[in-house]
Order: C-alpha cells, then structure tokens, then sequence
C-alpha cells in the first residue's frame, strides 16, 4: 500500500530539491541519453544497467536528478552505467518497455532479463543497490579479502558455516537470493577465518556502520528466522526518517515510533538519548527521529497538533493504530520509555479521529465517520457500499452525482446502506491507496470487504452490490423503481449480466 505518510514525504522532498537539479540541467553528466537508434546495442553491450525513463516536465524526475547524477559519477568507477530515455521524444521505447509513469526505473541485464528497480531514490540507496545487483547472490570470502566485503556496504551479511553442513549452506543461499536486493551477502567455510571474527560455526555475522557496528547469530539457520534477526539487526537503534526509509520502517511489522524535532542537533540529542529505550524495547518497537520542519504535517496524520514541537507519536501499521503523545508534556526518553511500555502492553487506547457523528442524516447517502463506523458498516446485517472519498480529489467530485443516484435508487430498501466517509477526516480502519476508493461490506462477511475496480457507472455499482452482497437485491431499471419494482434475487439464473460502460466511465483514482 503506498500511504498518504509516504506521499507526502516523497513530495516534499521533491520539492526540496527541484530547484537544484533545475541549475545542475546545464552540467556536464555522467548520466548517458539513449535513443531508440542506440537503445538497443547500448543494452546488448553491458551485462548490467539501470535506465531511467523519465518526461523532461516531471516534478518528480527533476527531484530524482542530481541523485540520479551523482549515482552514475559514484558507478561509473564500477563500470555500471546509469542510461536515461525522454519517453516524450523516444515514445517508441518506452511503450515497448511498459512505462506507465515518470519516472520508471528498470535493471537490464540484455534484453531478455529486465526487472524494475526496488530501491531507494537517493544516491546512495542507487549505488548499494547496483553494486549488489553486480555481485554474486553470495560472494565468497577468503583470509585476503574479508576486511574490504566487510565493509562494501552499509550492511554486509557473511555466514560462517562448515562446508560438511549442506543444509544450511543451502538455506543461507536460498535466503541470501531472496534477499539479495536488500542486503548484500558473503560466506566462508574457513574455521580459522570464523574464530578470527570471533563466531562459531555455524553462525551468521552482520556487519554495518553504526551502532555497535556487528550483531552476531548463532541461532537455527531457518529462514523465518534468519530474516526477523537481520531485519532487526540492521534497523539503527534510533534512525532518521525521510523518504529513502519511510517504506522499509512501515512495512517492518512492528510499531514506529517518532521524534519530531525542528533542528538538526535535537534530533541528535534526542537519538543519543534515546538510545537505551530503543536498546530496551528492540524488535518490538522502531525508534526515529524526523525533520519537524521538512517533514512537520506528518504529525497532523498521528493525531499530533503540527504547529508544536518537539512532538512524539507511536504508529502501529498492522493495527492501523496511532497513540500520540501529550504535547502539553515535555519529551523526555525517560518519560516516553514508559509510556512505549504502557503502550506495548496494551494499556493505551489508540487516538481516533473522528468529525461529529451527523445529528441527521441529510440526503441518501449516509454519512459515515470514524465513531460511528462500527455501528454503521460492521455491526449489522446490511450489505453496505462505502466510498472512501477526499474532499479535493476530482474523481470523488464526478462520482457524486451518480453515488446519490444509486443511493436514491436503495433509500426504501432496509438491506442496503450506500455510505461514504472522509478518509482524510476520519480516522480508517481499512487500507485505502487512492480516492475514491469503494468497498462493499456484505452482511455476515464484514472483515471479507470486496473492492469496486469496474466502471463507476449507477447500474454498474448496483449490479455489484447485488452479485457481492449477502441479501442479493436486484433494483432493477430506473422504470421498475418508479413502479416499486425492486426485487431480492433467489437464484442466480435470475442475475442479469453486467452491461458494458463507455470508456469514460473507467474507474479512475486520485492517488494519496
């Protein structure tokens, strides 16, 4: 799911550095244009390449530019070349190619193995990720050259295993494949090597350059758990977040929690001072700290007022749970160590966001939020259509004609509840990737909501709600309803099929 909170800090820093790719435009580059008369035998002649297909208008790609640069300069010594295609004059490639969007970044290793980039859009994210990409899933590691794989990257994984144990080489490697994108790996069977590192074999070494620079295991050499260690094992007790790291402290599976901070030396203050909690609590809970200033409405989406900092919130996103520190308190780790305590324990009820409940509801549409989500959508034996809308977003403002529409259409009908709710108002308990979003709660399977991807069209919509819905209501056409001609379907030779729509009636979303 790509989430507002990481929307908004990609966007912001893209604005950030817009200005300055716009000065460097000028600046001879590392960076090399193909077209389509070099495109191809540029790819046939390097084994490895990371091409950007970009639109020379795009906010986003001008963000991505200076980076993009500096990553070729970095690679360049390492014979990686960093190509671009301006899909606005060599439109050709970049329909062959897929491209959807500015920018799209794909690995090409020849013509027939092409997968799209997964990394980080900052320089050095670019360059960790392609010297990986360059290596061997696995590299091996001898007495000559361990100090210099050691410290290839930011995080190196070598495991220390005895060439007689089959099967956990063969688990190490299959998990070093899996992972290969995010970490870079190296092994040995050489004993003398292992006692010199200070590790028995077997036992998986990961070194890194912060914190207490190496994390040693010695546990089961099984997947699941080789990969919970590494993740935590590479998470800094107290890190930084941006946009280069929001998405793998999102996705960790565990709780985050954010210091916000308007200068550069708080947050330095506060990640030494925080260090023991987060040394206390690790692999429960993630500790960051984050620009108030670069990055400060975020805290409007933890339920923190965004005018006063320094400021602390915990996010769970499994839980899509937010627990946002008393702002009237000062921001002491002794302090917030307790309250992550209480809050891991289960001793804090989660912030909601909430407007008021409607005193009436005024229209066909019912008015959902998030206090009155539970009565309305879960808690009964409705088949309940429910939009996810933001007030700005163009694509809510068309469907809302016709959302009223097909509301009238069910306003005498008890089984059915067409329903809308502020996503950017209302705390969710659901995932919601773009507006609007429209998902369908059937009676009696209410954590089994289905998603609306078809034409947004009233017959279209109706027709969902009676081939997903629990009690099967056909409303039938506009003429059957001013005659009263609604109907519960029985069976399913009765369904009608749903009819084709036109092609402007095809279901877009603004993304969040």
């Amino acid at each position: 799911m790509r989430s507002f909170a990481l929307w908004a800090l990609s966007l912001l820093g893209a604005c950030a550095v817009a200005s300055a790719a716009d000065e460097k435009a000028e600046a001879p580059s590392d960076v090399i244009s193909l077209t389509k008369d070099t495109f191809d035998g540029f790819i046939k002649e390097h084994d490895l390449v990371l091409a950007e297909f970009y639109a020379p208008w795009c906010g986003h790609c001008k963000a991505l530019a200076p980076k993009y640069e500096e990553a070729a300069t970095e690679l360049k010594e390492k014979n990686i070349p960093l190509v671009k295609i301006d899909c606005t004059a060599e439109e050709d490639i970049c329909r062959d190619q897929g491209v959807e969007g500015y920018p799209t970044l794909k690995i090409f290793r020849g013509h027939d193995s092409v997968k799209p980039y997964q990394g980080a859009r900052q320089t050095e994210a670019i360059v960790s990720y392609m010297v990986k990409q360059s290596l061997p899933a696995v590299s091996a590691v001898t007495a000559e050259n361990i100090e210099e794989i050691k410290t290839m990257d930011k995080i190196v994984v070598i495991g220390y295993i005895p060439s007689d144990d089959q099967a956990a080489n063969d688990i190490f490697t299959t998990f070093a494949e899996s992972q290969r994108d995010n970490y870079l790996f190296a092994m040995t069977n050489d004993a003398a090597i292992a006692k010199a590192e200070g590790a028995k074999q077997p036992s998986i070494i990961l070194y890194k350059d912060f914190d207490e620079r190496k994390a040693i295991y010695d546990g089961e050499i099984e997947q699941d758990a080789l990969l919970s260690w590494v993740k935590t094992a590479s998470t800094p007790l107290v890190g930084e977040l941006g946009p280069e790291t929001y998405s793998g402290y999102i996705t960790a599976g565990i709780p985050l929690a954010y210091i916000f901070s308007e200068t550069k030396e708080e947050r330095e203050k506060f990640a030494e001072e925080f260090k023991p909690v987060a040394e206390k609590h690790k692999g429960a809970i993630n500790i960051v700290t984050i620009d108030a200033k670069m990055f400060g409405a975020h805290a409007g989406n933890l339920n923190l007022d965004p005018s006063k900092f320094p400021a602390f919130a915990i996010q769970d996103p499994e839980k899509n749970a937010k627990y946002p520190y008393d702002q009237s308190k000062e921001v002491k780790a002794k302090d917030i160590g307790k309250f992550i305590q209480d809050v891991l324990d289960g001793n804090v009820e989660p912030s909601i966001k909430s407007e008021a409940i409607p005193e009436t509801q005024e229209g066909p549409v019912t008015v959902v939020v998030a206090h009155s989500y539970k009565d309305l959508v879960i808690d009964n034996e409705k088949d309940v259509l429910l939009e996810f809308y933001a007030p700005w977003c163009g694509h809510c403002k068309a469907l809302a004609p016709k959302y009223e529409e097909l509301a009238g259409l069910y306003s005498n009908i008890p089984e059915v509840t067409i329903a809308k709710i502020d996503a950017t108002a209302n705390d969710v308990p659901d995932s919601i990737t773009g507006f609007p979003t429209i998902k369908l709660y059937p009676a009696g399977a209410k954590d089994s909501p289905v998603e609306y991807e078809g034409p947004r069209t009233v017959e279209d919509l109706a027709n969902f709600v009676k081939e997903n819905g629990k009690h099967k209501i056909d409303i039938g056409s506009k003429e059957e309803q001013e005659s009263g001609g609604a109907t519960e379907t029985t069976s399913a030779s009765n369904e009608s099929e749903t009819p084709a729509s036109a092609s402007d009636d095809k279901a877009e979303h603004d993304e969040l």
